[in-house]
Protein backbone atom coordinates (compact mmCIF):
# COMPACT_ATOMS: atom_id res chain seq x y z
CA UNK A 1 0.00 0.00 0.00
CA UNK A 2 1.14 3.69 -0.30
CA UNK A 3 0.66 4.64 3.43
CA UNK A 4 0.96 8.16 4.05
CA UNK A 5 1.44 8.93 8.02
CA UNK A 6 0.54 12.06 9.79
CA UNK A 7 2.17 13.01 13.54
CA UNK A 8 2.80 16.10 15.46
CA UNK A 9 5.90 14.88 16.91
CA UNK A 10 8.82 17.12 16.37
CA UNK A 11 11.56 15.07 14.75
CA UNK A 12 14.10 14.80 15.30
CA UNK A 13 14.04 15.06 19.15
CA UNK A 14 14.73 12.48 22.51
CA UNK A 15 10.99 11.87 23.10
CA UNK A 16 9.40 9.04 23.05
CA UNK A 17 6.77 10.52 20.84
CA UNK A 18 9.37 11.02 18.13
CA UNK A 19 11.08 7.85 18.83
CA UNK A 20 7.84 5.53 18.46
CA UNK A 21 6.55 7.56 15.13
CA UNK A 22 9.60 6.65 13.41
CA UNK A 23 9.78 2.72 14.84
CA UNK A 24 6.51 2.44 12.95
CA UNK A 25 6.86 4.04 9.94
CA UNK A 26 10.32 1.95 9.42
CA UNK A 27 8.71 -1.23 9.91
CA UNK A 28 5.95 -0.55 7.49
CA UNK A 29 8.36 0.36 4.98
CA UNK A 30 10.24 -3.09 6.10
CA UNK A 31 6.65 -5.35 5.64
CA UNK A 32 6.89 -3.65 1.78
CA UNK A 33 4.46 -0.88 2.02
CA UNK A 34 5.54 2.79 0.40
CA UNK A 35 5.73 5.18 3.37
CA UNK A 36 5.40 9.20 3.58
CA UNK A 37 5.92 10.26 7.07
CA UNK A 38 4.20 14.02 7.21
CA UNK A 39 5.70 16.25 10.52
CA UNK A 40 5.25 19.30 11.59
CA UNK A 41 8.21 21.41 10.33
CA UNK A 42 10.17 24.20 10.29
CA UNK A 43 12.31 21.50 8.22
CA UNK A 44 15.70 20.75 10.23
CA UNK A 45 18.94 20.36 9.07
CA UNK A 46 19.51 16.65 9.37
CA UNK A 47 19.97 14.12 7.09
CA UNK A 48 18.70 10.35 6.46
CA UNK A 49 22.22 9.10 8.37
CA UNK A 50 21.91 11.77 11.28
CA UNK A 51 18.00 10.32 11.78
CA UNK A 52 19.21 6.69 11.54
CA UNK A 53 21.94 6.96 13.78
CA UNK A 54 19.90 8.86 16.52
CA UNK A 55 16.74 6.79 15.53
CA UNK A 56 18.32 3.14 15.35
CA UNK A 57 16.67 3.25 11.88
CA UNK A 58 18.00 0.55 8.99
CA UNK A 59 15.21 1.14 6.15
CA UNK A 60 14.87 4.38 4.39
CA UNK A 61 11.31 5.69 4.23
CA UNK A 62 9.72 9.46 2.87
CA UNK A 63 10.16 12.23 5.41
CA UNK A 64 8.57 15.05 4.84
CA UNK A 65 8.28 18.37 7.10
CA UNK A 66 5.39 21.03 6.80
CA UNK A 67 5.07 24.48 8.43
CA UNK A 68 3.50 24.31 11.34
CA UNK A 69 3.15 27.95 13.56
CA UNK A 70 3.52 27.63 17.30
CA UNK A 71 0.45 29.87 17.55
CA UNK A 72 -2.19 27.46 15.58
CA UNK A 73 -1.63 24.54 17.82
CA UNK A 74 -0.13 22.93 14.81
CA UNK A 75 -3.71 22.59 13.55
CA UNK A 76 -2.54 24.68 10.45
CA UNK A 77 0.14 21.26 10.19
CA UNK A 78 -3.00 19.23 10.32
CA UNK A 79 -4.91 21.14 7.66
CA UNK A 80 -1.41 21.09 5.35
CA UNK A 81 -0.74 17.09 5.77
CA UNK A 82 -4.16 16.38 4.74
CA UNK A 83 -4.35 18.60 1.76
CA UNK A 84 -0.79 16.91 1.07
CA UNK A 85 -2.33 13.14 1.75
CA UNK A 86 -4.92 14.32 -0.62
CA UNK A 87 -2.45 14.84 -3.61
CA UNK A 88 -1.46 11.69 -3.29
CA UNK A 89 -2.24 8.15 -5.06
CA UNK A 90 -2.66 7.65 -1.36
CA UNK A 91 -4.33 3.89 0.14
CA UNK A 92 -4.19 4.57 3.99
CA UNK A 93 -3.62 7.76 6.33
CA UNK A 94 -1.74 6.36 9.30
CA UNK A 95 -2.67 8.96 11.86
CA UNK A 96 -1.43 10.10 15.69
CA UNK A 97 -2.86 13.62 15.17
CA UNK A 98 -6.79 13.46 15.48
CA UNK A 99 -7.63 16.45 13.73
CA UNK A 100 -5.64 15.27 10.95
CA UNK A 101 -7.45 11.63 11.33
CA UNK A 102 -10.84 13.29 11.39
CA UNK A 103 -10.71 15.48 7.93
CA UNK A 104 -9.03 12.66 6.18
CA UNK A 105 -11.89 10.50 7.19
CA UNK A 106 -14.42 12.79 6.55
CA UNK A 107 -13.25 13.35 3.44
CA UNK A 108 -13.88 9.56 2.42
CA UNK A 109 -10.02 8.56 2.30
CA UNK A 110 -9.29 5.32 4.49
CA UNK A 111 -7.44 5.64 8.15
CA UNK A 112 -6.27 4.35 10.79
CA UNK A 113 -6.21 6.66 14.08
CA UNK A 114 -3.32 5.44 16.53
CA UNK A 115 -4.32 7.27 19.94
CA UNK A 116 -1.64 7.33 23.39
CA UNK A 117 -4.25 9.45 25.50
CA UNK A 118 -7.98 10.54 26.09
CA UNK A 119 -8.34 13.20 23.71
CA UNK A 120 -9.01 16.53 25.74
CA UNK A 121 -10.25 19.97 24.70
CA UNK A 122 -11.27 20.46 21.22
CA UNK A 123 -9.69 16.46 20.71
CA UNK A 124 -12.91 15.53 21.82
CA UNK A 125 -14.75 17.23 19.00
CA UNK A 126 -12.20 15.95 16.73
CA UNK A 127 -12.26 12.44 18.11
CA UNK A 128 -16.08 12.08 18.01
CA UNK A 129 -16.21 13.59 14.40
CA UNK A 130 -13.98 10.86 13.07
CA UNK A 131 -15.76 8.30 15.03
CA UNK A 132 -18.70 8.97 12.65
CA UNK A 133 -16.47 9.85 9.31
CA UNK A 134 -17.00 7.37 6.32
CA UNK A 135 -13.00 7.18 5.77
CA UNK A 136 -12.64 5.84 9.98
CA UNK A 137 -11.39 2.04 9.52
CA UNK A 138 -9.59 2.11 12.53
CA UNK A 139 -9.21 3.47 16.16
CA UNK A 140 -5.99 1.51 18.06
CA UNK A 141 -5.09 2.69 21.50
CA UNK A 142 -1.76 1.63 23.18
CA UNK A 143 -3.24 -0.68 26.09
CA UNK A 144 -6.54 -1.93 27.37
CA UNK A 145 -6.79 0.68 29.88
CA UNK A 146 -7.15 3.50 27.30
CA UNK A 147 -9.22 1.20 25.40
CA UNK A 148 -11.59 1.37 28.31
CA UNK A 149 -11.34 5.06 28.98
CA UNK A 150 -12.61 5.37 25.54
CA UNK A 151 -15.37 3.03 25.24
CA UNK A 152 -16.95 4.52 28.75
CA UNK A 153 -15.94 8.38 27.34
CA UNK A 154 -17.65 8.30 23.55
CA UNK A 155 -20.98 6.94 23.05
CA UNK A 156 -20.36 5.96 19.61
CA UNK A 157 -17.51 3.72 20.33
CA UNK A 158 -19.64 0.78 19.82
CA UNK A 159 -20.48 1.89 16.42
CA UNK A 160 -17.71 3.23 15.54
CA UNK A 161 -14.49 1.85 13.41
CA UNK A 162 -12.76 -0.09 16.55
CA UNK A 163 -9.40 -1.88 15.69
CA UNK A 164 -6.63 -3.75 17.60
CA UNK A 165 -4.72 -2.65 20.89
CA UNK A 166 -1.11 -1.80 19.79
CA UNK A 167 1.39 -1.48 22.93
CA UNK A 168 4.60 -0.47 22.00
CA UNK A 169 7.16 -2.64 21.01
CA UNK A 170 11.10 -3.20 19.86
CA UNK A 171 13.47 -3.51 17.60
CA UNK A 172 15.07 -6.95 18.12
CA UNK A 173 17.68 -6.82 15.79
CA UNK A 174 20.08 -4.62 18.53
CA UNK A 175 19.32 -6.81 20.87
CA UNK A 176 21.01 -9.90 19.31
CA UNK A 177 24.03 -11.44 21.03
CA UNK A 178 24.22 -8.58 23.50
CA UNK A 179 27.40 -9.18 25.80
CA UNK A 180 27.25 -10.34 29.56
CA UNK A 181 26.52 -7.03 32.21
CA UNK A 182 30.56 -7.53 32.97
CA UNK A 183 31.55 -7.64 29.58
CA UNK A 184 29.02 -4.74 28.55
CA UNK A 185 30.37 -2.45 31.67
CA UNK A 186 34.02 -3.25 30.36
CA UNK A 187 33.61 -2.01 26.72
CA UNK A 188 31.25 1.00 28.06
CA UNK A 189 33.84 1.86 30.63
CA UNK A 190 31.58 1.49 33.45
CA UNK A 191 32.36 0.24 36.89
CA UNK A 192 32.47 -2.90 37.95
CA UNK A 193 29.67 -5.06 40.06
CA UNK A 194 25.95 -5.90 40.18
CA UNK A 195 24.04 -2.95 38.37
CA UNK A 196 20.96 -1.43 38.91
CA UNK A 197 19.91 0.06 35.77
CA UNK A 198 17.47 2.87 34.79
CA UNK A 199 17.05 4.32 30.99
CA UNK A 200 14.82 6.98 29.60
CA UNK A 201 13.51 10.71 30.71
CA UNK A 202 13.59 11.83 34.73
CA UNK A 203 10.55 13.71 34.46
CA UNK A 204 8.27 13.31 37.64
CA UNK A 205 6.49 10.60 38.07
CA UNK A 206 9.59 8.38 36.65
CA UNK A 207 10.48 7.38 39.95
CA UNK A 208 13.66 9.38 40.39
CA UNK A 209 13.68 10.29 43.54
CA UNK A 210 12.91 6.56 44.41
CA UNK A 211 16.15 5.37 42.96
CA UNK A 212 18.13 8.08 44.86
CA UNK A 213 17.07 6.68 47.30
CA UNK A 214 17.54 2.82 47.05
CA UNK A 215 21.20 3.85 45.86
CA UNK A 216 21.80 5.38 49.43
CA UNK A 217 20.12 2.08 51.05
CA UNK A 218 22.68 -0.05 49.09
CA UNK A 219 25.72 0.61 48.52
CA UNK A 220 26.81 -3.27 47.41
CA UNK A 221 25.36 -2.26 43.91
CA UNK A 222 26.48 0.57 41.65
CA UNK A 223 23.56 2.20 39.87
CA UNK A 224 23.23 3.84 36.39
CA UNK A 225 20.89 5.98 35.08
CA UNK A 226 20.82 6.57 31.00
CA UNK A 227 18.77 9.52 29.26
CA UNK A 228 16.91 12.69 30.49
CA UNK A 229 16.97 16.20 28.99
CA UNK A 230 20.41 18.10 30.60
CA UNK A 231 18.85 20.04 33.10
CA UNK A 232 17.30 17.25 35.18
CA UNK A 233 20.86 15.73 34.21
CA UNK A 234 22.62 18.18 35.82
CA UNK A 235 19.96 18.73 38.67
CA UNK A 236 20.42 15.46 39.70
CA UNK A 237 24.09 15.70 39.46
CA UNK A 238 24.30 17.88 41.41
CA UNK A 239 22.36 16.14 44.33
CA UNK A 240 24.74 13.35 44.02
CA UNK A 241 27.45 16.03 44.93
CA UNK A 242 25.36 16.92 47.71
CA UNK A 243 24.47 14.47 49.46
CA UNK A 244 27.08 12.02 51.10
CA UNK A 245 27.23 8.39 50.69
CA UNK A 246 26.09 8.45 47.05
CA UNK A 247 29.04 7.63 45.23
CA UNK A 248 27.84 4.45 43.63
CA UNK A 249 25.61 6.03 41.07
CA UNK A 250 26.86 7.17 37.71
CA UNK A 251 24.57 9.35 35.29
CA UNK A 252 25.55 9.28 32.16
CA UNK A 253 22.68 11.00 30.41
CA UNK A 254 21.34 10.97 27.04
CA UNK A 255 22.60 8.23 24.35
CA UNK A 256 21.66 7.74 21.27
CA UNK A 257 18.58 5.09 20.22
CA UNK A 258 21.34 3.02 18.32
CA UNK A 259 23.99 2.82 21.16
CA UNK A 260 21.48 2.39 24.00
CA UNK A 261 21.02 -1.59 23.99
CA UNK A 262 24.55 -1.42 25.10
CA UNK A 263 23.93 0.26 27.91
CA UNK A 264 20.52 -1.55 29.20
CA UNK A 265 22.76 -4.69 28.55
CA UNK A 266 25.52 -3.46 31.57
CA UNK A 267 22.64 -3.98 33.69
CA UNK A 268 21.68 -6.62 35.78
CA UNK A 269 18.64 -5.55 37.20
CA UNK A 270 16.21 -2.83 34.83
CA UNK A 271 14.31 -0.41 36.94
CA UNK A 272 11.17 0.88 36.01
CA UNK A 273 10.40 2.23 39.02
CA UNK A 274 7.06 4.70 37.60
CA UNK A 275 4.72 5.98 40.02
CA UNK A 276 1.02 6.83 40.68
CA UNK A 277 1.18 9.52 38.30
CA UNK A 278 3.95 9.99 35.42
CA UNK A 279 4.55 12.95 33.73
CA UNK A 280 5.42 13.48 30.56
CA UNK A 281 7.01 16.02 27.68
CA UNK A 282 3.27 17.39 26.91
CA UNK A 283 2.43 17.79 30.15
CA UNK A 284 -0.40 15.14 31.88
CA UNK A 285 -0.44 12.12 33.57
CA UNK A 286 -0.17 8.98 31.83
CA UNK A 287 -0.18 6.50 34.45
CA UNK A 288 -3.68 4.90 34.33
CA UNK A 289 -2.80 4.08 30.62
CA UNK A 290 0.88 4.41 29.60
CA UNK A 291 2.17 1.25 27.44
CA UNK A 292 6.15 2.41 27.77
CA UNK A 293 8.64 1.73 24.99
CA UNK A 294 11.55 0.95 28.07
CA UNK A 295 9.25 -2.30 29.20
CA UNK A 296 9.99 -3.69 26.21
CA UNK A 297 13.21 -2.66 25.13
CA UNK A 298 13.94 -3.71 28.95
CA UNK A 299 12.63 -7.35 27.72
CA UNK A 300 14.38 -7.69 24.70
CA UNK A 301 18.06 -6.89 26.53
CA UNK A 302 17.11 -10.13 28.64
CA UNK A 303 17.63 -8.83 32.03
CA UNK A 304 16.27 -9.09 34.81
CA UNK A 305 13.37 -6.29 35.43
CA UNK A 306 11.95 -4.70 38.37
CA UNK A 307 9.19 -2.53 38.02
CA UNK A 308 6.22 -0.76 39.25
CA UNK A 309 2.98 -3.00 39.49
CA UNK A 310 0.44 -0.76 37.94
CA UNK A 311 -2.42 -2.04 35.95
CA UNK A 312 -1.20 -0.92 31.88
CA UNK A 313 2.19 -2.00 32.89
CA UNK A 314 0.26 -5.75 34.03
CA UNK A 315 -0.86 -6.10 30.44
CA UNK A 316 2.50 -7.17 29.36
CA UNK A 317 4.61 -7.59 32.67
CA UNK A 318 3.88 -10.49 35.04
CA UNK A 319 5.87 -12.32 37.33
CA UNK A 320 7.05 -15.05 35.60
CA UNK A 321 9.04 -11.90 33.71
CA UNK A 322 9.63 -9.41 36.35
CA UNK A 323 9.33 -8.40 39.58
CA UNK A 324 6.75 -6.87 40.23
CA UNK A 325 6.06 -4.14 43.67
CA UNK A 326 3.71 -1.45 44.86
CA UNK A 327 4.76 2.11 43.27
CA UNK A 328 5.93 4.50 45.58
CA UNK A 329 6.78 1.84 48.41
CA UNK A 330 10.69 2.34 48.99
CA UNK A 331 10.68 -0.66 51.84
CA UNK A 332 9.15 -3.20 49.04
CA UNK A 333 11.74 -1.89 46.57
CA UNK A 334 14.88 -2.01 48.70
CA UNK A 335 13.89 -5.94 49.42
CA UNK A 336 12.77 -6.96 46.22
CA UNK A 337 16.56 -5.11 44.51
CA UNK A 338 18.24 -7.50 47.45
CA UNK A 339 16.85 -10.23 46.95
CA UNK A 340 17.51 -9.87 42.75
CA UNK A 341 21.57 -8.50 43.46
CA UNK A 342 21.86 -11.80 45.67
CA UNK A 343 20.08 -13.83 43.74
CA UNK A 344 21.83 -14.94 40.44
CA UNK A 345 19.87 -17.65 39.23
CA UNK A 346 16.67 -16.02 39.67
CA UNK A 347 18.21 -12.79 37.56
CA UNK A 348 19.14 -15.54 34.98
CA UNK A 349 15.69 -17.14 34.91
CA UNK A 350 13.62 -13.43 34.66
CA UNK A 351 15.95 -12.42 32.20
CA UNK A 352 15.82 -15.49 29.74
CA UNK A 353 12.17 -15.24 29.97
CA UNK A 354 11.49 -12.55 29.12
CA UNK A 355 14.04 -12.24 25.99
CA UNK A 356 11.13 -14.96 25.22
CA UNK A 357 8.61 -12.31 26.09
CA UNK A 358 10.34 -9.76 23.73
CA UNK A 359 10.25 -12.19 20.43
CA UNK A 360 6.13 -11.68 20.75
CA UNK A 361 6.25 -7.74 20.84
CA UNK A 362 8.49 -6.69 17.85
CA UNK A 363 7.65 -3.24 15.33
CA UNK A 364 6.68 -5.83 12.84
CA UNK A 365 4.87 -7.49 14.44
CA UNK A 366 2.57 -4.74 15.48
CA UNK A 367 2.49 -2.96 12.65
CA UNK A 368 0.81 -6.21 10.68
CA UNK A 369 -1.39 -6.43 13.38
CA UNK A 370 -2.30 -3.03 12.35
CA UNK A 371 -2.54 -3.31 8.76
CA UNK A 372 -4.15 -6.29 8.24
CA UNK A 373 -6.87 -6.65 6.74
CA UNK A 374 -7.10 -2.90 5.28
CA UNK A 375 -8.05 -0.40 3.84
Amino acid sequence: MRIVCIAAARVPSRTANSIQVMKVAQAMAELGHEVDLMLPGPTPNVSWEDLGRRYGLRRRFSVRWLTAHPWARRYDFAVRAVWAARSLPVDLVYAWSVPAAALTARLGVPTLLEVHAPPRGWGRRWFASFLRAPGARRVAPITHALEGILRREYAGWERGPGGPVLPMAVDLEPYANLPSPAQARAQLGLREGITAGYTGHLYPGRGTDLMFELAGRHPELQFLWVGGEEPAVAQWRKRQMDTAGISNLQIVGFVDQERLPAYQAASDILLMPYERRVGVSSGGDTAAFASPMKMLEYLAAGRAILASDLPPIREILHEKIARLVPPEDVSAWSHALRELGEGALQRETLGSAARVEAARHTWRERAHRALEGLP
